[in-house]
Order: structure tokens, then C-alpha cells, then sequence
């Protein structure tokens, strides 16, 4: 069964869906894993509370970058307390793999950084 996830993280790799730089986002946040040189910045837009479009640039392992594309596929139409409350096992029930402590970090990145910057816009007291 592992072969099989690992085709779709080659996959999600090769060709994220959601790779890019979004114009006039409502949320940026950049982060960065330092062991394995992973480096992710995402972008959200909001629409009465709720993600209607995200993307993500970055450069880094396949785990790091394929979990980026995997997770902004399923930020999509969740509001940002959904997404705040995701945990690590959600993330790796989604991944379907057994990873190491230190991959278990690379597969996180994506989550840790969007849920930065949540963190930062709820701060400023923006509503969309």
C-alpha cells in the first residue's frame, strides 16, 4: 500500500495543481524547515470566512512539496478555524505513510505555515 502513496506524492510532485504566486492574497505566510532545506510560502484568499483559492511556491524534499499541493487542495472551502484545528494525524492519515520524526517535520511545513499566518490575520482583526 506504501507504493501506492508514494506514487501519488511523485505525482503531487511532478505536478502540483496549485503551485504558483496568487494575486492580492487576504493571507501570506513563508516558513522554512532548516534540516532538510525546506522552504514553503502560501497564499490564501477569503470569502466570508472561508479559503476560495490558495496556492504555494516553494522548494524542498517530495514529501514537503507534495504534502503543499495535497493540503491546499483541501484547505479549499475550509474556514480558517477548520484549518487551525487540523492536527499531525490528520495530516498523515491524509499522507498514508510512515515517516520518520524528521520527515514527519517536512510533511508538516505546509500545515505549520498556513496556520502562521492565520495566527497573523486574525491579530490585525481582519474579517472576509
Amino acid at each position: 500500500m506504501d507504493e501506492l502513496y508514494r506514487e501519488v506524492l511523485l505525482e503531487h510532485y511532478k505536478n502540483p495543481q496549485n503551485s504558483g504566486k496568487l494575486i492580492n492574497p487576504d493571507i501570506v505566510q513563508k516558513d522554512s524547515n532548516p534540516l532538510c532545506g525546506d522552504v514553503v510560502e502560501f497564499y490564501l484568499r477569503l470569502k466570508e470566512g472561508k479559503v476560495t483559492e490558495v496556492s504555494f511556491e516553494g522548494k524542498g524534499c517530495v514529501i514537503c512539496m507534495a504534502t503543499s499541493d495535497i493540503l491546499s487542495e483541501k484547505f479549499k472551502g475550509m474556514s480558517l478555524d477548520e484549518i487551525q484545528s487540523m492536527q499531525r494525524e490528520e495530516v498523515l492519515d491524509i499522507l498514508g505513510l510512515n515517516l520518520t520524526h524528521t520527515r514527519v517535520k517536512c510533511a508538516m511545513l505546509p500545515l505549520v505555515a498556513v496556520k502562521k499566518g492565520i495566527i497573523e490575520f486574525k491579530s490585525k482583526g481582519e474579517k472576509k
